[in-house]
């Protein structure tokens, strides 16, 4: 057990190392090479910072661990919303003034449905998968459309002053991103591993290793981002990471994951782990929206949804360990 911390601790310590460098390399690269910032904003931020998710979820289906596969992409997104969101709220109240993010919401929330729908016989099927890969192509499409046409958005404003404010030599953007996708691989290895060990160790499912330790940790990048913008008053940024990185984690990870080997759901993961976070998701649309003007997640709201993330993990533990 002591060898399966060790790993899980420095797989979670270089992951999060290397999702960092692999964002700002690929952010800086795209800038380089004309990309516009609001397309970087919604597209590779959004893919640098989902890279942990994909990685672990594909080495776990190889390996035939649906559980940390399913796990870590649903409980990424319980994580996002509920823990990161909820942190950021807190910092500084959340005006959703991007027309792209307000458009993200509903799109979400039809994506959780899906997911939803998916797995109420407890079974991912390669065909299920290669729907979510399709879907998540066509919003790609849909996203690239926005962002060359949506000059004045607000979260391309905010991303083009990050971008300035943070230049970086081609050579240096380059390197990043080969050394960020190696170390990913490397330290995704080491804590499927661990994390499948840990369970074993303690007799719990790997199911409850991923929605737990796996998913806070593939989490950090999200993390880090959006407290830093909420920090900074980049309110679009900090919303913009976590749909972009939840609407990666529902479609690309677990699509990824499904077309490598077809993944089975215990029954718990429709009734309890897709309803928690069916119902985070239609909070965040009803709270993010803004039906008479532009959208705003306030400290009370930020509140709630930390309260609703720590009593969720509550009752992870006590129905596990008790």
């Amino acid at each position: 057990m002591i060898v399966a911390l060790f790993a899980i601790t420095c797989g979670l310590i270089f992951l999060v190392l290397s999702a960092d460098r692999f964002v700002e390399g690929s952010a800086a690269a795209a800038r380089h090479f004309g990309v516009p910032p609001l397309l970087i904003g919604m597209v590779v931020v959004g893919f640098g910072t989902s890279a942990p998710e994909m990685t672990v979820s594909a080495l776990a289906a190889m390996e035939g661990s649906s559980g940390i596969a399913l796990g870590n992409a649903y409980g990424s997104n319980i994580t996002n919303i509920a823990l990161i969101l909820g942190l950021a709220a807190l910092i500084s109240p959340i005006a959703v003034n991007s027309r792209v993010l307000r458009q993200e919401l509903p799109m979400l929330t039809a994506v959780s449905v899906l997911a939803a729908w998916q797995l109420w016989d407890g079974l991912l099927t390669r065909i299920e998968a290669v729907v979510l890969m399709g879907v998540f192509l066509g919003l790609m499409a849909w996203t690239i459309v926005q962002g060359v046409r949506r000059e004045g958005d607000t979260l391309g404003q905010e991303m083009e002053r990050e971008l300035v404010g943070h230049p970086m030599p081609i050579r240096k953007a380059l390197l990043w991103i080969g050394v960020g996708l190696l170390l990913l691989i490397f330290s995704s290895r080491i804590l499927v591993w661990g994390a499948v060990e840990l369970a074993r160790s303690f007799g719990v499912s790997d199911l409850i290793i991923g929605l737990t330790i796996v998913a806070v940790g593939t989490s950090l990048p999200e993390l880090a981002s959006s407290v830093i913008a909420a920090r900074k008053n980049e309110h679009d940024i900090a919303l913009g990471n976590i749909l972009g990185s939840n609407l990666f984690n529902t479609l690309a990870v677990v699509g990824i994951a499904g077309l490598i080997r077809p993944l089975a759901a215990g029954p718990e993961v429709f009734s309890r782990d897709l309803v928690v976070m069916a119902v985070l998701t239609v909070s965040l649309f009803v709270f993010g929206y803004g039906f008479r003007g532009p959208g705003r997640i306030n400290r009370w709201e930020g509140g709630a949804l930390l309260t609703c993330y720590l009593g969720y993990n509550l009752y992870l533990f006590s129905t596990s360990f008790w």
